[in-house]
């Protein structure tokens, strides 16, 4: 798959949510279960990012290290998670 039809199909997918998606009227409590799951994807997505990138499939790569890191980032915003990304120094470092 060309990364242009890889990148029409997450948008596709992302536009359907947005436009079916209902925002939940009553404050949700995230039991820690959930939240260590949440986080087995996500490090799974992780793994499947350095998979692909041994395997030379960098799109694929690309597209799961970035579910990984949106679930990241919706952990941290609903405040189940703390954590802060590294700096752009830090990343140079570990280069």
């Amino acid at each position: 798959m060309s990364l242009e039809a890889l990148v029409s199909k997450y948008i596709v997918s992302a536009e359907h949510v947005f436009n079916e998606v209902e925002i939940v009227k009553n404050a949700v409590t995230v039991d820690a279960e959930i939240v260590r799951k949440v986080l087995e994807y996500a490090k799974a997505y992780l793994e499947d990012a350095k998979y692909y990138r041994k395997e030379n499939k960098f799109e694929t790569s690309l597209a799961s290290v970035a579910y990984c890191e949106g679930l990241l980032d919706a952990l941290r915003m609903l405040g189940t998670v703390k954590f802060e990304w590294p700096t752009k120094e830090e990343k140079e470092n570990v280069k």
